[in-house]
């Protein structure tokens, strides 16, 4: 089984990161509609996947979610 890291923006999980077989590259796995363009897409490092997971979805015009009271 492959390790993986759980990809969360702004308190919503968007997909994982899976460590291949290729080096140390990661494969991004989406989960969410915001970021399917990037399913699949292989960055070099955790950080690097992040940031561009991060933009991507925050491009979509998700923002963190607040709670009000009634």
């Amino acid at each position: 089984m492959f390790e993986s890291k759980i990809i969360e923006v702004d308190g919503v999980f968007v997909g994982a990161a899976i460590i291949t077989g290729i080096a140390s590259s990661l494969r991004f796995y989406a989960t969410h509609d915001s970021v399917r363009s990037l399913h699949n897409a292989i960055l070099p490092d955790l950080v690097a996947l992040k940031q561009r997971v991060t933009a991507t979805f925050r491009h979509m015009g998700h923002k963190a979610v607040t709670f009000r009271e009634a």
